[in-house]
């Protein structure tokens, strides 16, 4: 039985690029292999990063609690680990033909 862990790093990883301060939060589309985001927090103790989480979970359909940062955490670019769906799901979830 595999651990957690190591289910965890099976997980597909996402490359985001982030713009704090916006004027609203909406995921903007795909910049090369990065997404780009908007925010309207501050990147300041973690805002931004929580505002992000939240917008992917939305956007995605999964819970806030199955995406993960794993690099980035005072960039602009940020990759997030995102549990339960496959690369080409995640894709498919956020820009739906």
């Amino acid at each position: 039985m595999p651990t957690r862990a190591t289910t965890a790093s099976a997980a597909p990883l996402l490359h985001v690029r982030v713009q704090p301060r916006a004027r609203r939060n909406e995921v903007v589309g795909w910049q090369g292999d990065a997404l780009r985001v908007r925010v309207t927090a501050p990147p300041a103790d973690g805002e931004a990063n929580r505002a992000v989480t939240d917008l992917l979970a939305e956007a995605l359909g999964v819970a806030a609690s199955r995406i993960a940062l794993v690099r980035g955490a005072t960039s602009r670019d940020k990759l997030f680990r995102v549990e339960c769906l496959s690369p080409s799901d995640v894709r498919a979830r956020l820009f739906p033909k």
